[in-house]
């Protein structure tokens, strides 16, 4: 059973986020207050702490830590990934470094457990913020690692004023060797904070001014990765931010698919092939096999390396099991965006002739890319922020099957289910500019037959270009919810 709160973003919060950072959009710290609320609620406690914070990469786990330890007493070492010599010289380094901030040189420790007895003189004498960052790296270079630091919570800093931060991007290794049962580091964390991308009320947040299509297609383009947003620099036109920060061979967002997958892969042309497959329309295992021309087995696996970097998610219709419905899809915005559209139009970016073919190459395809996207939002809408739901949703997601009379697939954007009792929410999401009618609830109402789960249903309807007249009626006898993009941003 689940239960969902997010933070309702105001105008009144935007205000205060943009009045905090005196307007300069060049900071751009948002919308991780809640975090860092409870990190510094805990600092102020002035007990032991182990704090395990991870996620996927450029989400913004660096930053928040940053931003956390900002005026703190703070050792922050970056864990290399190289041998456990070159790491234990980094380490000596960011030690030395804070005892001795003005000297030109200072000594390296000659074993991890000098290192560790060192930073438990330190938090002796005062709170000390010890950072590990990318803590898989140094686990991977030095295995022993984390029993070390088991032994040395355990007898020594647990009674001391240590406030240690684990942080790290691999978030298989941050679940299973630092939180999980067969870790030596388990049940020593106090608290553990996943970074997850923003939503898209956060992601506006960035862009006050913006429209809410604006937004909503930044959004799209970003995934809510705060790397990403401020990276695609948009000030007035997401056209020009496009043209000048991605269809550009000479920018930071054209290369960093690539990059990341050679940062984080042994092989990422297998890695790639996979991405296009999927990014193409390959959904289920033995289509994206065929696309990519390896075995079964192989693909499997490297698929469950990309679900673990967060690129790649397996969706199962809600309510029932994983199984042979189960399909593959894009979870992170910016790949999908970048696969969808940099690939096939190469050659018009290598020859400077995208400006010209930008808007019909590229520009008039955003309401089909958008729709998966608005489905995001819309649940994410009914989850985070909308008020007199009429139950109390225990979990939201999509739900496909095949119809048993007309013999067809079906599906159906949105499936709310409840904590208790029968009553369910359906929903349908149409992004796109004309109205949608009354024939849009009769298909629902159908596809809710088919589902077939519960006694009751209520109905909603989101629409980015509103609703026909009749279908507005239709919400004024009570059988429909009705809601516009800008409903939801408001």
């Amino acid at each position: 059973m689940k239960y969902y709160t997010r933070k309702k973003l105001t105008y009144e919060y935007i205000n205060s986020i943009n009045t905090l950072w005196g307007g300069n959009k060049m900071s751009r710290f948002y919308c991780r207050d809640e975090e860092l609320r409870k990190l510094n609620k805990r600092y102020e406690n002035g007990k032991f702490e182990c704090v395990v914070i991870y996620g996927r990469r450029r989400v913004g786990k660096t930053a928040l830590i940053n931003e956390f330890c900002k005026d703190k007493p703070t050792i922050f070492f970056s864990a290399l990934n190289t041998t456990g010599k070159e790491n234990l010289e980094a380490l000596s380094k960011a030690i030395m470094s804070f005892e001795r901030p003005n000297a030109e040189s200072s000594p390296e420790f000659t074993t991890y457990d000098a290192a560790l007895d060192e930073l438990t003189a330190l938090s002796k004498e005062q709170r000390i913020v010890f950072v590990i960052d990318e803590y898989p790296y140094l686990a991977k270079a030095k295995p022993a690692i984390s029993a070390m630091l088991q032994h040395i919570i355990d007898h020594k800093w647990t009674e001391s004023q240590m406030y240690l931060i684990l942080c790290g991007s691999s978030m298989s290794f941050m679940e299973s060797q630092v939180l999980g049962k067969e870790s030596p580091l388990y049940g020593r964390r106090t608290a553990q904070f996943k970074i997850m991308p923003l939503d898209y009320r956060e992601t506006a947040v960035f862009h006050p001014n913006l429209s809410e299509e604006d937004n909503a297609l930044i959004y799209g383009i970003t995934g809510g990765v705060p790397h990403y947003i401020n990276k695609l620099d948009v000030r007035d036109s997401v056209d020009e931010a496009l043209m000048e920060n991605l269809f550009d061979r000479s920018s930071y967002l054209y290369e960093e698919p690539a990059n990341l997958l050679k940062q984080e892969l042994r092989e990422p042309a297998i890695y790639n092939a996979i991405i296009k497959a999927i990014a193409e329309g390959a959904s289920r295992l033995n289509d994206i096999t065929t696309k990519v021309g390896e075995e079964n087995s192989v693909v499997a696996k490297y698929l469950k390396t990309l679900i673990d970097l967060g690129i790649v998610k397996k969706e199962t219709p809600i309510t029932e099991k994983p199984g042979k419905k189960t399909i593959y899809l894009l979870a992170d915005n910016f790949f999908r965006f970048w696969y969808r559209f940099v690939p096939v139009n190469a050659s018009a970016i290598d020859s400077g002739r995208i400006a010209k073919t930008y808007p019909h190459a590229v520009k008039q395809y955003f309401p089909d890319y958008m729709g998966l996207i608005f489905e995001k939002m819309c649940q994410d809408y009914l989850l985070y922020y909308a008020n007199d739901l009429p139950i109390e949703l225990s979990e939201i997601g999509q739900w496909w099957g095949t119809d048993p009379q007309k013999k067809k697939q079906i599906q159906i954007d949105i499936v709310g289910t409840p904590v208790e009792g029968n009553d369910y929410i359906i929903g349908s999401c149409k992004y796109r500019n004309e109205k949608i009618g009354l024939d849009e609830l009769e298909l629902i109402r159908e596809y809710a037959a088919v589902f077939g789960k519960g006694t009751n249903y209520h109905y909603y309807i989101f629409s980015k270009g509103g609703f026909t007249d009749g279908l507005l009626q239709a919400q004024e006898r009570g059988e429909v919810q009705l809601l516009t993009l800008a409903d939801i941003f408001e």
